[in-house]
């Protein structure tokens, strides 16, 4: 079983460290990790590609990508592996069940959630980290399309680099995931040995109500 951590699904919910939690909230808090831990189905899928570069544009499995923030982050890689995970629908039907009857329930699942499917990709990147060490090489923090500027459109390619469908993993018109509990990204393979930000320490964005305090 993942260690989900209580204080990230927490975070999730807006809680700060200086915010009492009432002795209700808490057990509540449990209660509904306790819940999904029964109908977690984790699976994943991961490819290993050269990156090939043309005047700033990245060209990976065929995938043309014009993005200064993915660009930055694959510098000094010359490969990359794409993944894609997810917790399983499971999680998306406790949600969709509270929201008609307990809202407080509803919000925690969806917290949890995706404190869930962070600690599978953790795995992940870990198991592909332990890989890559035996060859002198180090990862990248984890980049997801969407971010920054890099296109959603990009989980299209994802889906046919990775035949997501195989773990589960379906687009909807939107381009969003369902089960909405996975993420797909990518990560990139370097042989440098610069200490790399991640998480919240790499984000930009302003005024993150579930930015991890401190950074």
């Amino acid at each position: 079983m993942y260690p989900i951590r209580k204080s990230e699904v927490l975070r999730y919910l807006g809680y700060r460290k200086s915010m009492v939690i009432t002795k209700e909230t808490d057990a509540l808090v449990d209660e509904c990790i306790n819940d999904l831990k029964k109908v977690i189905q984790p699976s994943m899928t991961y490819e290993r590609f050269p990156i090939v570069r043309h005047d700033g544009i990245l060209d990976i499995g065929g995938m043309i990508i014009d993005s200064k923030s993915l660009s930055t982050n694959l510098k000094d890689c010359d490969e990359v592996f794409l993944f894609a995970a997810t917790a399983g629908i499971g999680i998306d039907r406790m949600i969709h069940r509270a929201e008609l009857t307990n809202v407080a329930k509803a919000a925690i699942y969806q917290a949890a959630g995706a404190e869930i499917v962070e600690c599978i990709c953790d795995d992940l990147n870990d198991q592909l980290a332990e890989k890559v060490k035996k060859e002198g090489l180090r990862l990248k923090p984890r980049f997801s399309p969407g971010y920054g500027d890099t296109s959603l459109e990009l989980q299209k390619d994802f889906e046919r680099l990775l035949q997501m469908s195989k773990i589960g993993i379906h687009l909807n018109e939107s381009l969003l995931m369902v089960p909405s509990k996975s993420v797909t990204a990518f990560i990139g393979i370097t042989k440098s040995k610069e200490k790399q930000k991640s998480g919240c320490a790499l984000c930009t964005a302003k005024n993150c109500t579930i930015r991890r305090e401190g950074l």
